[in-house]
């Protein structure tokens, strides 16, 4: 792997990509470098592209909860920019050195999504470079426009394979003033998944609906925010306590959040999907694999973490789920992806040639 100078505007950037596309030289872009293992191996001859040095705060719109941001700005700042007009970009994945670029560009996440969704639900225009050298634009600083190519949706979650983000507008928040969490426990996964399905189901306007497991005992968690979070906290909790499970109410509740997120990182973690009715099995297989499990108990999305890395533990959740593997350590040899439906690749690949031609990204 050859590092490149970050380049210093999106012109810079432009250029270089579209230098390595004319040699044919593979191209890997970086930003904070914090999910790097998450992909597949980029090959010996690629060069690496970071966007550090595109790390500008361009527009924070506090009127119109808009901000426009480059790519390498790092979240962190971000929030600690926005959190002075009392806003907040509705991201919280485990952070670590993260850029804004690399979050959306991994399309990851945190607690927040089970509330105010994802990356690609918050970002609302976004600029890219493309392998010819063109720089791209879809959408605006309009939360309404949606007019043209909705290239922001598309290079959400493409992890570089079909160019580089050099600009991003996003969404912003009202910054919650106090916030309550809502906890049950249960050791029994069935018990455990009607709990959280009963949150899901109910009225309740929460701020995040988790659930956790470790050695076969779990909890689900639903935080509530606002100037007032504590009444919906004990209905919460009401709910909670009919389904059988042990309660309580937090209302210093931001180191089990923190917990959460920080569990969504390991030496090998397996992000899961399925549908929320798939818990309890998931549950149980977290204990038969001897691993954790973090997830988003309303969105069927899971973690499951484990301190000792197997192949064997990634193939057996596959039997069953959608399973990718994010962190892992560099000896073990597995797909990440793991098998691709034959229709789902032909699609992307089709999406691949009119972005990437010389299919030189990532």
């Amino acid at each position: 792997m050859q590092v490149a100078d970050a380049p210093a505007t999106r012109e810079e950037l432009g250029a270089s990509l579209a230098a390595a596309a004319e040699a044919g030289t593979p191209v890997r872009f970086r930003g904070g470098g914090t999910k790097l293992g998450w992909a597949r191996r980029a090959p010996a001859e690629a060069i690496e592209l970071s966007t550090a040095g595109l790390n500008t705060i361009v527009e924070h719109n506090a009127g119109d909860l808009t901000a426009v941001l480059e790519p390498g700005v790092l979240l962190a700042d971000a929030q600690a920019t926005f959190a002075n007009a009392g806003q907040m970009l509705a991201l919280d994945p485990p952070d670590g050195g993260a850029t804004v670029g690399g979050v959306v560009a991994a399309a990851d996440s945190g607690p927040l999504r089970a509330r105010y969704g994802g990356p690609r639900d918050l970002v609302v225009g976004m600029r890219v470079a493309l392998s010819d050298g063109t720089l791209a634009k879809s959408g605006g600083k309009v939360i309404k426009n949606v007019a043209g190519y909705d290239i922001a949706k598309l290079f959400t979650g493409s992890f570089g394979t079909l160019g580089a983000i050099v600009e991003l507008c996003v969404r912003l928040h009202p910054l919650p003033p106090a916030t309550a969490t809502a906890v049950g426990g249960s050791s029994d996964p069935d018990e455990l998944a009607r709990g959280a399905a009963a949150l899901a189901g109910s009225a309740l306007e929460h701020h995040g609906l988790d659930i956790s497991w470790e050695a076969g005992r779990g909890t689900a968690l639903a935080r509530f925010a606002g100037a007032a979070p504590r009444p919906q906290a004990e209905a919460a909790e009401l709910l909670l306590r009919r389904e059988g499970l042990s309660t309580e109410i937090l209302d210093d509740d931001a180191s089990v959040w923190d917990e959460q997120r920080a569990r969504q990182r390991g030496p090998l973690v397996v992000k899961v999907s399925g549908l929320p009715t798939h818990v309890p099995a998931l549950l149980r297989a977290a204990d038969e694999l001897g691993g954790s499990l973090v997830g988003r108990a309303g969105l069927g999305v899971s973690w499951l973490r484990f301190e000792e890395p197997s192949a064997s533990a990634v193939e057996r959740l596959r039997r069953d789920w959608i399973a990718v593997v994010q962190d892992r350590p560099a000896e073990l040899d597995i797909d990440p992806w793991g098998p691709i439906d034959p229709a789902a690749d032909a699609l992307m690949q089709r999406v691949k040639e009119r972005f990437d031609p010389a299919r030189v990204c990532a």
